[in-house]
């Protein structure tokens, strides 16, 4: 079997494993993304070795096995990174402008200390164990980003997806992932390029900044000028051919400038997101998103060496891991929500708790980069693991004393709204909170 067929033989047992993986996990009532992510560490090298481990002949092609796993690990890596590509593209495009200020001051508050705690617990955890400064951020960011769908079906389950609390969850994981991409941006920059001098690390900000600036203010008033004509094509494929693109012009652009490509192609997803009420880029985007987004996360999975564990050496690494990620998010994201009370703070800092996509990223972007060494990595996935699966248990009871829609607030609460300075706002993206929940639809929630 030489090169091209085992790349293709292990293409299609990835692509099996995540369908089947994520339908078990759906049967169980968990996210795909649990089961795609297990089903990469059972199919994985360091397990059943269906894929990731080169065959006799192909280590006699290549001259020798660790030449032939590293072309095996290059073809993984570049599918899951074009995967990864389209997934940030595909959250972009369901998010609007709009959408990250009509949900007012409170969600941004609930997103700032949702994102602080996380990165400086992280952080500081690792620095006081002697972990290298780089690492030691890699963590932080990776601990920050927040996968709310989980959340957002139970809230739907129990009749409070139109309650404030969850209008906070989803507008504010709206701003966390657009704070997490900017963390993420300015990190990679310095462990890619070893900049990491105050006056470098300004520039890198700089650097992010007039980046997303420059691609939303210019893109978003292109396409709002340039997009309804698209639609006269004579080619139904043509704005999605063109939105394609953007996406993968941006994140090379990104790429290019030093930053993560997953940046270029959020952007490259929002910009393009405001055509939508003259085109349907979302359906034709979502047959290419469930071909290419879950071989990211079975990647991911086949990568994780659970050896570590069985020998118990990353058992209290990650158990703290772990604790932080949930102290973090609950406190910070609790903080954010004062003044609503203690049931809705915690509902809101819980809803937070799960880490998403862009933290699966950031570890693996880490772990590219030389920065994050394979027992640390193995680690933040199964913390990513953790906090999924632990929500819906903890959610429940807390959000079943909540108020439905359309019930009436006592009169604390109303004040207490007042006070947050964003209930006006709220109200008016009322009729918004199917498209904010659609923010979400790439966790992928059964």
């Amino acid at each position: 079997m030489d090169l091209g067929e085992k790349i293709l033989f292990d293409v299609f047992v990835m692509f099996v494993a995540a369908k089947l993986g994520g339908w078990v996990a759906s049967r169980f009532g968990q996210p795909t993304i649990i089961g795609e992510l297990l089903s990469g560490v059972v199919i994985g090298p360091h397990a059943l070795c269906l894929v990731g481990k080169p065959s006799a002949e192909l280590v006699q092609a290549l001259g020798q096995q660790q030449a032939a796993e590293a072309a095996l690990q290059g073809a993984h890596r570049s599918l899951a990174e074009l995967g990864l590509i389209f997934l940030l593209f595909y959250v972009g495009l369901e998010t609007r402008l709009p959408e990250l200020f009509a949900v007012g001051r409170r969600a941004l508050a609930v997103a700032a200390l949702g994102v602080s705690f996380p990165f400086l617990l992280g952080y500081g955890s690792m620095r006081l164990i002697g972990r290298a400064d780089i690492e030691a951020m890699f963590v932080g960011a990776a601990l920050v980003a927040t996968s709310t769908g989980v959340t957002a079906r139970i809230l739907h389950e129990i009749g409070l997806i139109r309650s404030r609390e969850a209008r906070i969850i989803l507008g504010a994981a709206v701003f966390d992932d657009v704070l997490s991409l900017l963390i993420l941006g300015v990190i990679a920059g310095m462990g890619g390029a070893g900049r990491s001098s105050p006056l470098d690390i300004l520039f890198l900000v700089a650097e992010v900044l007039l980046f997303v600036c420059f691609v939303t203010l210019v893109g978003v008033g292109t396409i709002r000028r340039y997009g309804p004509r698209l639609r006269t094509s004579a080619h139904s494929s043509t704005p999605f051919v063109i939105a394609v693109g953007i996406c993968l012009g941006l994140s090379a652009l990104a790429s290019r400038i030093g930053l993560s490509p997953i940046i270029g192609a959020f952007l490259a997803g929002m910009v393009v997101g405001e055509a939508r009420s003259h085109l349907n880029i979302e359906r034709s985007a979502e047959p290419v998103y469930s071909l290419l987004v879950p071989f990211f996360f079975v990647v991911i999975g086949t990568e994780v060496d659970l050896r570590p564990f069985v020998d118990g050496q990353l058992f209290g690494l990650t158990a703290v891991l772990t604790g932080l990620a949930v102290i973090g998010k609950v406190v910070g994201c609790g903080l954010g929500a004062r003044g609503l009370g203690w049931r809705r703070a915690a509902v809101i800092g819980v809803g937070m708790t799960p880490r998403g996509e862009v933290g699966l990223a950031t570890v693996s972007l880490g772990r590219s980069l030389n920065a994050i060494p394979e027992e640390l990595f193995s680690a933040i996935v199964v913390v990513s693991v953790i906090t999924t699966l632990m929500v819906p248990p903890i959610l429940l009871p807390l959000a079943s004393g909540l108020p439905r829609a359309g019930e009436v607030r006592a009169g604390g609460d109303e004040r207490a709204d007042r006070h947050g300075g964003s209930d006006s706002r709220d109200r008016a993206v009322g009729t918004e909170d199917a498209r904010l929940l659609s923010v979400r639809r790439h966790v992928r929630t059964p």
